[in-house]
């Protein structure tokens, strides 16, 4: 180094720690240096510090295997791409890995030593020459970890590439510039796990998370995205402690015990795990399904049989799982074959711990086996050999390979065509770290397993998961499978992959478990929420009347189109019923033989009288109006079928003119004879002949005529006016379609009654003035009588009509008009018919003049 150098290294502010960590490490020299973190020790212990004695030294305990064993996939990794002559040719590399003992202080300071080259300070200012110590690190595992060392370390744009930390907050690009990942972020596990929940069906869940950013940020991601997804609610969202407190552990098993939630979701860590099985143990907590974060998906602590039936078919998601053909390198283990300090030599505190021996003697009488680091590894039963499920060790190899890629393009940059200023390119020599960042932002390459890797805007890779299962053998041995995966392309988007037919669930009924607060509401019912609680608790309220939902979890009940009506179940809506006076019907039959009835027996009326024309009974009763009326009586008859079947136009506006004009053509008969009777009687007395002149045939037609035009006006004058017209009635029933004929103008159906009432009325009072006219057959008897039925009928059919709904007041004036004309039938043409075909003797002109004819 230049004296100007050594000047300004001497100038440049140093932070010296005022207890120097011993860190665990293990190192190998290289062209280019590679930093890796990980957890080579679970936890650490801290003396407590004070002004009166000296410091000393944390002390990591609880070795754990699997942290080893992720070091040495780094190691393997470097040594597989220092082999390969197509990449990074000419360039070997090195690493320099940190055990951050489970402790985010001593994870720090591990970084640090990593991006400053030494352990005892840390340079504030890069203003040294040649390359940095390091180019990159691997790591943290930690999500907490990694926001700390990338806070600081992002300043100096230091590669940061981690194969643990799932936090979503890491995809912050202005917060963390050059922050990278081989795992997919919370952001896609959380998406990952409401895939399966929507798939199950399973809306009604508890979620338990870490107090940490990891589980922080998954509670704040989860239930936002649950609630924008639609797919459920959250029972309940409990934060596990990181001290293992055992009331609070105790409040949140009970908590799960209680809910009628039957699907947990954990997103937390192996330990917390741990402390939570014991008192999910305690209180004998079953009949649960489990739901594993990534980070503890592949736990073998738990898949013990004091726990297995618990967590027997868990549900979890894992990172990708590789074969990277390791195990071969780990058996080549052996301590002194790596470069680093033999107390802190992370090999040696490997072999003691799996061979329970010492490298050097003990301090204390506690005795102990000395290593000889020839021990065999292969004759020991360890995790750390098997490699069947090689899951965050794909994503250190894949993190390697990122950096190694990156470094690889950024060397074949050809000068004056290179994407910095100038078109310049980096050299090895005087590399800036964000440079390597720049090429590790754009790499792309596909892995020795066919996996794709590269880096979005905001340094995630593309996420896939796997979806494991975990299944309790008869043996008693448990089984992590591989049931289905979830990933998301460019292409298709985020997609869930299962085989429904593997998974095995831990239930009496070998099926898959129903989790809802409220059943789904079926068709026919609308969905009301309960008021202050989630959205997926509620109540299915039937749908009223008229009003129908054709679809589950309808938030509402659709009315019925004007024609239709709901079905019983609410389901549908059927078209209304329709009623009106039908053909089909009874009452319909009945009356139309009663009109069919009455309209025969007037013609048989009308043949036996054209037969018998000229018998004296016949003549001696005005047969040409006794004609006229039999052919109106028919027309009265007819006239009733026009109010039965479906009202139309026409049958509103033909029935009730052909009723009253029939009716007045036959009233206007039956009042000319009896004037004629009064005629006749009053020309029979001395000076009364002159009479008979004005009543004679022609002027009985007219005046029948007459009386009939009248009756014919009045109803052109409606029709022209306000005409009936057919119309649906619903009033009467909100599920029937009444169909009727409205009168059109009230006062126009008043008029033509009440001009029928007036004829009738008149034709009573002179009848009934002649009654008791002398001559041996005075038809204004029969006519009085006729008159008495007729005026009684429809006396009566006005208050029916009124109080009548629908088809049966078409029934009732059905029935008075056919009742009306049976009675003028039977009682004007019955007495003449009996006489005429059974007592013929007295159809003879001296009868009907009252002489015996026995004389």
């Amino acid at each position: 180094m230049h004296k100007e150098e050594e000047e300004d290294k001497a100038s440049t502010p140093i932070v010296r720690k005022t207890a120097m960590f011993h860190l665990n490490s293990m190192h190998k020299a290289g062209d280019v240096i590679l930093g890796g973190l990980f957890e080579v020790h679970y936890t650490a212990i801290f003396p407590e510090w004070t002004f009166t004695t000296e410091p000393q030294q944390p002390t990591c305990q609880g070795f754990d295997t699997l942290g080893f064993r992720h070091a040495m996939t780094m190691a393997f990794t470097i040594e597989e791409i220092n082999r390969n002559v197509h990449l990074l040719p000419n360039v070997t590399l090195g690493y320099s890995l940190y055990d951050n003992c489970g402790a985010l202080v001593i994870g720090f300071s591990s970084a640090l030593s990593l991006a400053s080259g030494r352990e005892e300070q840390f340079l504030l200012q890069e203003n040294c020459t040649g390359t940095p110590p390091v180019l990159g690190i691997v790591g943290d595992s930690y999500s907490t970890f990694s926001i700390a060392t990338s806070n600081v370390l992002g300043l100096y744009k230091m590669p940061i590439v981690s194969y643990f930390a799932t936090c979503s907050c890491l995809s912050d690009r202005h917060r963390f510039p050059s922050f990278f990942r081989t795992i997919p972020s919370d952001t896609f596990q959380v998406r990952a796990m409401i895939q399966i929940l929507k798939h199950f069906g399973w809306t009604w869940v508890g979620l338990l998370v870490s107090d940490d950013d990891y589980g922080l940020h998954v509670a704040q991601s989860f239930q936002s995205d649950l609630a924008q997804s639609g797919a459920g609610c959250l029972a309940y969202l409990e934060v596990l402690p990181w001290d293992s407190d055992s009331s609070e552990l105790r409040r949140i098993v009970h908590l799960i015990k209680t809910s009628t939630a039957r699907v947990v979701m954990v997103f937390a860590h192996e330990f917390h795990m741990i402390h939570l099985m014991e008192e999910v143990v305690k209180q004998n907590v079953t009949g649960l399904q489990w739901m594993a974060s990534e980070a503890w998906t592949a736990a073998a602590v738990l898949q013990t049989p004091r726990l297995m039936p618990y967590l027997g078919g868990t549900l979890g998601i894992a990172i990708r799982r590789g074969e990277l053909g390791l195990k071969e390198f780990l058996l080549q283990v052996r301590p002194g074959l790596h470069n680093s300090d033999d107390g802190n030599n992370m090999v040696h505190q490997f072999w003691e711990h799996i061979f329970q021996c010492k490298f050097r003697p003990p301090l204390d009488d506690s005795g102990g086996t000395l290593c000889t680091g020839q021990e065999d590894l292969e004759k020991v039963e360890t995790e750390f050999l098997d490699v069947s499920n090689l899951r965050p060790e794909y994503n250190i190899y894949k993190a390697v390979y990122a950096l190694a890629y990156a470094l690889d393009d950024m060397l074949r940059c050809e000068p004056g065509r290179g994407p910095f200023r100038g078109n310049s390119c980096a050299n090895l020599q005087r590399t800036e770290l964000w440079q390597l960042v720049y090429y590790l932002q754009n790499v792309n390459f596909t892995t020795s397993l066919g996996d794709r890797v590269s880096f979005d805007e905001n340094g995630d890779a593309l996420p896939i998961y796997d979806v494991m299962n975990w299944l309790w053998l008869p043996n008693g041995r448990t089984k992590v499978q591989n049931v289905g995966e979830v990933k998301k392309s460019s292409v298709k988007g985020e997609e869930l992959t299962l085989d429904e037919n593997k998974i095995f669930w831990n239930f009496e009924s070998k099926k898959v478990p129903r989790s809802v607060c409220s059943e789904s509401c079926p068709p026919g019912t609308r969905l009301a929420r309960r008021k202050g609680q989630p959205v997926c608790c509620f109540d299915c309220i039937p749908c009223s009347e008229g009003k129908m939902s054709n679809e589950t979890d309808s938030m509402e009940c659709t009315s019925c189109p004007e024609d239709f009506w709901s079905s019983p179940q609410r389901d549908l809506c059927v078209p209304k019923k329709t009623e009106f006076l039908s053909y089909h019907e009874p009452l319909g039959i009945c009356l139309t033989t009663a009109s069919l009835l009455g309209t025969f027996v007037s013609a048989v009326v009308f043949g036996i009288f054209i037969h018998h024309r000229k018998t004296p009974i016949v003549r001696a009763n005005n047969s040409e109006l006794s004609f006229h009326l039999l052919v109106s009586l028919k027309l009265c008859f007819l006239c009733s079928l026009l109010f039965i079947g479906r009202p139309r136009l026409w049958t509103c506006q033909l029935r009730h003119a052909a009723f009253g004009i029939s009716f007045v053509l036959c009233v206007s008969c039956i009042l000319v004879k009896t004037v004629v009777v009064l005629a006749v009687f009053k020309a029979s007395k001395p000076g009364g002949g002159a009479s008979l002149k004005w009543f004679g045939p022609l002027q009985q037609r007219g005046t029948v005529l007459a009386l009939t035009s009248v009756q014919a006006a009045i109803c052109t004058a409606w029709l022209v006016s306000a005409s009936p017209a057919p119309h649906k009635n619903t009033e009467y029933h909100n599920d029937k379609i009444v169909y009727e004929c409205v009168v059109g103008s009230t006062v126009g159906f008043a008029v033509l009654l009440g001009y029928i009432g007036f004829l009738a009325i008149l034709s009573f009072l002179l009848a009934f003035m002649a009654r008791n006219l002398p001559d041996n057959f005075n038809e204004a008897k029969l006519i009085t009588f006729s008159m008495l039925i007729f005026c009684a009928v429809w006396v009566a059919f006005v208050p029916a009509y009124i109080n009548s709904p629908g088809k049966y007041a078409d029934a009732v004036e059905v029935f008075a008009i056919l009742a009306s004309s049976f009675g003028l039938l039977v009682a004007l043409f019955g007495p003449k018919c009996y006489i005429i075909l059974l007592k013929p003797e007295r159809n003879t002109k001296k009868a009907i003049m009252g002489k015996d004819i026995n004389k």
